[in-house]
Order: C-alpha cells, then structure tokens, then sequence
C-alpha cells in the first residue's frame, strides 16, 4: 500500500496530465470514456497517449479530461472532442495509435479523422 504522501504526490503529478485545470470558453476538451466498458476495452493507454501528447505538444488550449459511461459501449474506446463553436465529434474503438493521428490531424491540424468517427446512420 502507498503512502499517503505518496498518493498525494501522484494526484499532484495527474492533475497535470488529466486536465483538472480550469476550463475556458475557447479550449479543445477531449473527453476519454472511462466507465467499466472503456477501461475494459483499452480506453486507459487511449487516455494515457492523448495526456502525455497534449503536454509534449504543449497543446495549451487543449484539455484532456475523463469521463464515465457514454452509453455506446459496444464502440469503446470512445474519444469525444469538443472544440468551441463546433459539433462534438466522436471517435470510436480508439487506441493509442489511432489517438496520436487524432492529435496531429485534428487537435493541431484541425482536420476530423472521419475513418475514426461514428457516422450518424450507426446510432439509429
């Protein structure tokens, strides 16, 4: 068992990595799943790869944060990003690949990874 200056020291360190900053009007917000279907799927290296390249990129108007069940388990991992004036867009079945091509393509390149995405006509 840790320590209780040890667990603080890792909060600490998470709140860093997994945007417990304020938020502002003009971030990015990409939402990991992160429900008992997420993190049995894989959404924790999803989580983990999209945090530590925010903060490599120094992607300071993107924060990336968890949340529970979405409610589409059967495509988890899901990654929903929220950028300000837009429509949320949803990733589906991540993986820590497929999350570094959602950084570089949409995140800075500002381009929607379609292939990635759950088309309208899938949840009817």
């Amino acid at each position: 068992m840790k320590s209780l200056e040890e667990l603080k020291a890792i909060r600490d360190k998470m709140k860093n990595q997994v945007g417990i900053r304020a938020e502002d009007e003009h971030q990015t917000r990409v939402v990991v799943g992160m429900a008992t279907c997420g993190i049995a799927s894989g959404a924790r290296p999803v989580l983990t790869a999209l945090s530590n390249a925010v903060q490599e990129k120094d992607l300071s108007n993107v924060m990336v944060t968890q949340t529970g069940c979405i409610g589409l388990c059967q495509y988890e991992p899901i990654v929903e990003v929220m950028e300000p004036g837009k429509e949320k867009v949803t990733y589906v079945k991540m993986n820590p690949d497929k999350a570094m091509e959602v950084v570089e393509q949409h995140l800075i390149g500002g381009k929607v990874v379609v292939k990635y995405t759950l088309a309208q006509e899938d949840i009817k």
